[in-house]
């Protein structure tokens, strides 16, 4: 219930938690990025002219963008494509592969109980309506 006293809208627990991963990935991709020219501050173009610190920008953008469209119907599966990428990521920065598994591990958890979460709610609200 919010403070006056309205159901919550169902469903966005899930979007939220995803969104939360998504967001904080991105972050994480960004300081990789920022790891892997440090190693090596004269990095090669790898695809289309583009250098590793230029495409792990460029992936942590893109978590930034799933994370705000999570909530499209295309938007978790967007989600998994960003998770793929940062695991093979780890190509430039081996430590991402670690990295990319964990966020992986964590989306899909956050996917698995934002489902649960705001199944529950719909029961529940649904409870509270037929009372």
């Amino acid at each position: 219930m919010t403070s006056d006293h309205q159901p919550r809208p169902q469903g966005k627990f899930m979007w939220r938690m995803l969104a939360t991963v998504l967001g904080g990935q991105g972050l994480v991709i960004f300081f990789g990025a920022l790891t892997g020219r440090g190693l090596d501050p004269d990095q090669e173009p790898v695809v289309a002219g583009l250098t590793p610190f230029v495409l792990m920008c460029l992936l942590a953008v893109l978590a930034v963008v799933a994370a705000g469209l999570v909530r499209r119907p295309f938007g978790p599966a967007l989600g998994w494509v960003v998770q793929a990428l940062a695991i093979l990521s780890g190509v430039w920065v081996t430590m991402m592969f670690v990295v990319g598994i964990v966020f992986a591990i964590l989306y899909g958890y956050c996917q698995r109980v934002g489902r649960r979460v705001d199944r529950e709610q719909a029961a529940r609200a649904l409870e509270q309506d037929g009372s």
